[in-house]
């Protein structure tokens, strides 16, 4: 499996910015975001089922983002609105076998090469 992040990019706060995540090859497997700001460790910010009907977020998006699939298009999506600042870091995609959506970075064996998201004040 091939992941491809791209949308990131430089928004002031309170703005939206809507990621996207192609894949390639075998796709049936549970999807995730995670992001890793600067001298920061990486961390889950939401995951879905391979079918779409279970989703997961950390606490500190819920609300803002959204996380969503087209898997006639082998894409998933993180809309994210209400940016802060704090959200700013180099957001990734992943692709695991677990059947449930899950923060476990140890759970996705596939990663994408990451795209930017600067928030500015």
């Amino acid at each position: 499996v091939q992941l491809q992040a791209s949308g990131g990019g430089l928004v002031q706060a309170g703005g939206s910015l809507r990621l996207s995540c192609a894949a390639s090859g075998r796709t049936r497997y549970t999807m995730g975001w995670f992001r890793q700001a600067p001298g920061k460790e990486r961390e889950f910010v939401a995951a879905i089922s391979w079918t779409g009907t279970s989703l997961y977020y950390a606490d500190s998006v819920k609300g803002r983002f959204t996380i969503s699939r087209d898997n006639a298009k082998n894409t998933v999506y993180l809309q994210m609105n209400t940016l802060k600042p704090e959200d700013t870091a180099v957001y990734y995609c992943a692709a695991g076998t677990s059947g449930s959506p899950t923060s476990d970075v140890r759970s996705y064996d596939y990663w994408g090469q990451g795209t930017l998201v600067t928030v500015s004040s």
